[in-house]
C-alpha cells in the first residue's frame, strides 16, 4: 500500500504547496510512483502548479518525471449512509482508488481547518508541516509567554494533530511521523529566530514532532510556479549554469527529502 505523505498547516503563506511540489516531483524523479491530491478545493495552488507543469512541458516538447494529479471524484448524495460527510466519502473513495497503484500519496491541505483537512491528517503515514520563522506561526503549534522563552502548552494545530493520532490508534494504524519544517528563513540569525528554535525544541520534546531544515526565502520559487518546474528541472530546461543561490537550494531539497525518512527513499539527486 503507498505511504501517505500529507503537508499540512491551517496557516496560508508557509509554503506547503511550494513543499509538497518539490517533495512528489522529487519522488518521480528518483523513480516512484506518486500521486497528488489538493484539498484545497477553491485555491487548488498544488492542482495549478501541475496544471502548469503539463501545459509548459507540452509547450517545449519535452518530458520529465512528475507526478500524476487526481481530482478528488463526485459523490452521489443519494448513496451516503446516515450522517456520512460527503467530503469523507469523496476523499477516502481516492485514496482507496490510488493506494494499490502508486508508492506515494502526497496529500496538500487547505491553509484553514476543514473537515478534509482534519480527515487528511488521520490518513497520514508522515505529515509535514512548514512553518514561518514567526511566533505568529509558532502559535498555531504552541503558547508561549510574553519573552518567548517558556512554553505554555499546546495550541489549536497540534491538538489537532492529536485527535489525528487518537484515531489511527484506535483503528490499529502506525503512529503518526510528524515533522516540522522550518520553511522560507531568512539569512541573518535574528535573536527572534533563536528564539523561535529554542521553542520549537522545547515543545518537539513536549508533543512528539521531529524538526528539519526546509527552504529559505528565495526568489526562484515564485518564478518556477508559472512553467509548473522545481529546483531539479531547471538544468533539463536549458539552465546550463545553476547560480549560487540556486544550488544552495538543492541542497536544502535534498537535506529535506533526506530528513523526512521515507520508506525506500535514496536520495541520489
Amino acid at each position: 500500500m503507498a505511504h501517505i505523505i500529507v503537508v499540512g498547516n491551517e496557516k496560508g503563506g508557509a509554503g506547503k504547496s511550494t513543499v509538497s511540489m518539490h517533495i512528489a516531483t522529487a519522488l518521480a524523479r528518483l523513480g516512484h510512483r506518486v500521486q497528488t491530491l489538493d484539498l484545497d478545493l477553491r485555491q487548488r495552488s498544488l492542482g495549478r502548479y501541475l496544471d502548469n507543469r503539463k501545459a509548459h512541458l507540452a509547450e517545449i516538447g519535452l518530458e520529465l518525471p512528475s507526478p500524476l494529479h487526481t481530482e478528488l471524484p463526485n459523490i452521489d448524495k443519494e448513496t451516503l449512509n446516515p450522517n456520512e460527510n460527503a467530503n469523507d466519502r469523496r476523499l477516502s473513495e481516492a485514496v482507496a482508488r490510488l493506494e494499490d497503484n502508486c508508492d506515494f500519496i502526497l496529500i496538500d491541505c487547505p491553509g484553514s481547518h476543514t473537515r478534509l483537512a482534519q480527515v487528511a491528517h488521520s490518513l497520514a503515514d508522515t505529515l509535514v508541516t512548514p512553518l514561518n520563522d514567526s511566533f505568529i506561526d509558532f502559535d498555531l503549534l504552541g503558547r508561549i509567554d510574553a519573552d518567548g522563552d517558556k512554553v505554555l502548552g499546546p495550541s489549536v494545530y497540534s491538538e489537532m494533530v492529536w485527535s489525528a493520532r487518537q484515531i489511527r490508534a484506535q483503528a490499529g494504524l502506525k503512529p503518526i511521523d510528524w515533522v516540522v519544517l522550518r520553511n522560507r528563513l531568512g539569512a541573518q540569525q535574528m535573536v527572534n529566530k533563536m528564539k523561535i528554535e529554542r521553542a520549537l525544541d522545547k515543545l518537539s520534546k513536549r508533543i512528539g514532532f521531529r524538526v528539519a531544515p526546509g527552504f529559505s526565502e528565495r526568489v526562484v520559487f515564485r518564478e518556477l510556479f508559472p512553467r509548473g518546474l522545481t529546483l531539479l528541472d531547471l538544468r533539463d530546461v536549458g539552465v546550463k549554469q545553476l547560480n549560487i543561490s540556486n544550488v544552495a537550494a538543492r541542497q536544502e531539497l535534498r537535506d529535506l527529502l533526506k530528513a523526512l525518512k521515507l520508506p525506500n527513499v535514496e536520495v541520489t539527486f
